[in-house]
């Protein structure tokens, strides 16, 4: 195959809707190709050994460049393609939004043993984004988590992580957060800052929110996707609970990495669907 590309975002994704041109050193087109539904190219199109400037466009996304060298074999590898998206710190339309939880999940990561890592994920949770019509730094973020429903794949570990040693679901049913503000930090990319309350202990908490971008579903709605990590200390919510192994490693790590891949649903509560 005599050219080949991959088209992504910057967090990973396809970009199936991308068209890739190529030109010679005159400034010539001489192929057009769209990406299939992997964001992948791949052109039959006889090319003459040379340099070439390839352009990537794709609806949303700004333009990007590339070079290509056409070899005597007449193959051309792009590799990947990376696309910005169109805006830049342009985040959805304004007003409010529904997280969807059967299309969102809340993660967290901690060390075990020093060589490896547990994960655990909350499968209750709701949350709202307000986005701000005026000042988009005054937009909001709340989310209520069931601190019971913690899910790490293990029946006698989840019990213990709802035990007073860890988060003491009996006397603090829920963990919430409340964004206090939002702060630019570069190219559809976003700190949140706001408090966590978990175990009735109250911390600022910053979440590092990348913005994936906005469409339409099937059931109608309008839909925006985002991406968060922060990392948590575990004796800044009073849990302390841990063992010491030989060598003096712990056996959880003191850190928690949280992960969050949220849909939300434009408009004050989710459709039926």
């Amino acid at each position: 195959m005599p050219l080949t590309a991959r088209i992504r975002t910057r967090d990973g994704w396809a970009v199936s809707h991308a068209v890739v041109t190529l030109a010679d050193g005159t400034g010539t087109q001489v192929l057009r190709a769209g990406a299939d539904a992997e964001g992948a190219v791949r052109d039959a199109t006889e090319l003459a050994p040379g340099a070439y400037t390839v352009i990537v466009t794709a609806v949303g996304y700004a333009p990007a460049a590339a070079s290509a060298i056409v070899t005597a074999s007449g193959r051309a590898e792009v590799g990947t393609v990376t696309l910005a998206r169109q805006g830049g710190t342009e985040l959805p339309p304004p007003g409010p939004w529904t997280v969807d939880p059967a299309h969102s999940s809340v993660a967290a990561v901690a060390q075990h043993l020093g060589i490896s890592s547990v994960r655990g994920r909350f499968t209750e949770f709701a949350a709202t984004v307000e986005i701000a019509p005026d000042d988009i730094a005054k937009s909001r973020v709340e989310a209520v988590i069931r601190a019971a429903s913690i899910d790490t794949g293990n029946g006698t570990r989840d019990t213990h992580l709802r035990s007073a040693d860890f988060l003491d679901v009996e006397r603090h049913p829920e963990i919430t957060y409340r964004s206090t503000r939002l702060a630019e930090a570069g190219p559809d990319r976003w700190t949140v800052h706001g408090e966590l309350a978990m175990r009735g202990v109250v911390r600022p908490v910053d979440l590092d929110l990348a913005y994936l971008g906005t469409g339409a579903d099937p059931w109608g709605g309008t839909r925006a996707a985002f991406r968060a990590t922060t990392e948590l200390r575990r004796e800044d919510f009073a849990m302390n609970y841990n063992q010491v192994v030989q060598a003096g490693i712990a056996a959880i790590g003191a850190t928690l990495r949280v992960e969050l891949d949220v849909q939300a649903v434009q408009g004050e509560s989710l459709p039926a669907s």
